[in-house]
């Protein structure tokens, strides 16, 4: 059985059509959610392999970006957005 990870929580419930994992990061006051679901990626494992994969690379974007008065950049906002409709 596939557990959750930090960031990472898998759905698989029997009532809806989703089966998956989702993806949830939040920083300094921005929430970044993204859904993979296991028919489009093939399978659980491999649903997890590309939302693990996400993960790794969005949270060493934020992490490392700048802050403006505590909160994330517009620009990094909007990177941070485009790496996860890519992936």
């Amino acid at each position: 059985m596939l557990k959750s990870r930090k960031n990472l929580t898998r759905f698989t419930y029997e009532s809806t059509a989703f089966e998956g994992w989702r993806l949830c990061v939040s920083r300094s006051g921005t929430t970044f959610t993204k859904y993979f679901s296991d028919k489009t990626y093939g399978s659980g494992r491999k649903s997890l392999t590309a939302a693990e994969k996400s993960r790794m690379e969005l949270l060493k974007l934020i992490d490392n970006s700048r802050r403006i008065h505590g909160k994330l950049s517009k620009a990094t906002i909007e990177k941070s957005r485009q790496l996860l409709k890519e992936s």
